[in-house]
């Protein structure tokens, strides 16, 4: 039995894997809180989250040119700064992207069958966790070409809701003013969870070791998607803020089917809540492939059961690291409410990106590194983004990272067993 992945995808299959992620998590789930903590200054916290993921997927890719395993920062942290930095990346990314798994199967449900009550609310979304995980078992092949789909039908609905605002809706360019009524904490605020947004790319970074040609098809799929994902997000945000206002944009679930239903096309928002739920399955199935792939290398290097590191020898997938994946993602849909997990996977993501910039710093002129500034503003964005989260979501997230730590230096005394 090989433990080495197949090198399937190409620049267009990873472009699309880094859309379906960013789209699902960011537009039909991010711009109401940050609405509630900036008003119409989302727009500035959306152009500072820019900025820092810009900064991360320039150091992401040069990274993964550089070491194309699957693992993302979990690997590049281990080669350029120590095996415990790589294993807190590892750490943070399975445990946060983990519960982003279940929030992502969450929100399909309620964009589907909202009025469901709990127990079958849960149920359900056992369902979904195991039809995605299924899909992935018989190879990443299969699931690009299901993203593509999935992609391409929420772009369309997208589309179709920024024009029925400006054909049909009353927008108001007046309601796009961010100051007064936003201040410096609000917009730091609204970014760290606008960011969140944008972290879909680090999938194609853990999926290093399935791409064709990775030193050149990884640089240039990541700004690629990442500069596609922030039109999107542009013209997303003008057109509810405009037809909305900030105070509607922030009351509202799903802003831009409410903006939808206050237009001459009113008939359109049933679409736009089927096409939230398909994006949402875009990010579950690429949040799952990520976390797998994670999975895969902390236990090839023995900081999981390395039972999860066996490659399927017919598919090419690491099927034992996607059905743990899966089940644990089944068990915290099925039996908690997974919400007020999102704040430490936010603050978990981006102590991830934290590292990978520190990691991009200690390579040379000649191992293709970036300049200096990229890195500095990339870290320092992650930290200042991090902090400037609700206070509870900040806790939470060092408390989740002191306990990955803590496990680590139990391993190293030799209380579980030697890495």
């Amino acid at each position: 039995m090989t433990d080495r992945l197949a090198r399937r995808l190409g620049t267009g299959d990873a472009v699309v894997l880094g859309l379906g992620s960013m789209i699902g998590a960011g537009v039909f789930a991010a711009f109401a809180p940050a609405a509630r903590a900036a008003g119409a200054g989302l727009l500035a916290g959306l152009a500072v989250a820019a900025l820092v993921a810009y900064c991360n997927a320039t150091s992401s890719a040069r990274l993964a040119a550089r070491h194309p395993s699957s693992g993302g920062t979990y690997v590049y942290g281990k080669e350029r700064l120590g095996e415990f930095w790589g294993y807190l990346a590892g750490w943070g990314f399975v445990v946060g992207k983990t519960a982003s798994c279940a929030a992502m199967a969450l929100t399909v449900v309620a964009y589907t069958a909202p009025g469901l009550d709990r127990p079958w609310r849960g149920l359900l979304a056992v369902a979904v966790v195991a039809a995605l995980t299924a899909l992935n078992y018989r190879g990443v092949r299969r699931s690009a070409l299901a993203t593509k789909v999935i992609v391409t039908v929420s772009l369309l609905v997208l589309g179709s809701a920024v024009l029925a605002v400006a054909v049909a809706g009353d927008p108001d360019p007046a309601r796009l003013t961010p100051f007064p009524g936003s201040g410096p904490g609000g917009v730091l605020e609204a970014a760290g969870l606008l960011f969140f947004a944008f972290a879909g790319y680090a999938r194609l970074a853990t999926l290093g070791e399935e791409v064709r040609d990775p030193a050149r098809t990884i640089p240039r799929a990541i700004p690629l998607a990442l500069g596609l994902v922030l039109v999107v997000y542009v013209l997303v945000a003008l057109a509810v803020l405009a037809q909305l206002g900030p105070g509607g944009v922030g009351a509202a679930a799903d802003p831009l089917a409410r903006a939808v239903a206050d237009t001459g096309w009113s008939g359109l928002a049933p679409v736009v809540r089927a096409g939230a739920a398909l994006a949402a399955l875009g990010a579950l199935l690429a949040l799952v492939l990520g976390v797998s792939r994670t999975t895969l290398a902390m236990a090839r290097d023995g900081h999981l059961p390395r039972a999860l590191a066996a490659v399927h020898p017919r598919f090419g997938v690491p099927h034992r690291a996607e059905v743990a994946v899966g089940a644990v993602v089944a068990v915290i849909v099925a039996f908690a409410d997974v919400r007020g997990a999102i704040g430490f996977s936010s603050f978990a993501v981006l102590a991830y990106y934290a590292i990978a910039n520190a990691s991009a710093l200690t390579l040379r002129r000649g191992e293709g590194a970036a300049p200096k500034v990229v890195g500095v503003t990339g870290l320092a964005g992650c930290v200042v983004l991090a902090f400037s989260l609700p206070l509870p979501s900040v806790l939470a997230g060092v408390a989740v990272l002191a306990v990955g730590a803590a496990v680590f230096a139990a391993r190293r005394a030799g209380l579980f067993g030697t890495t």
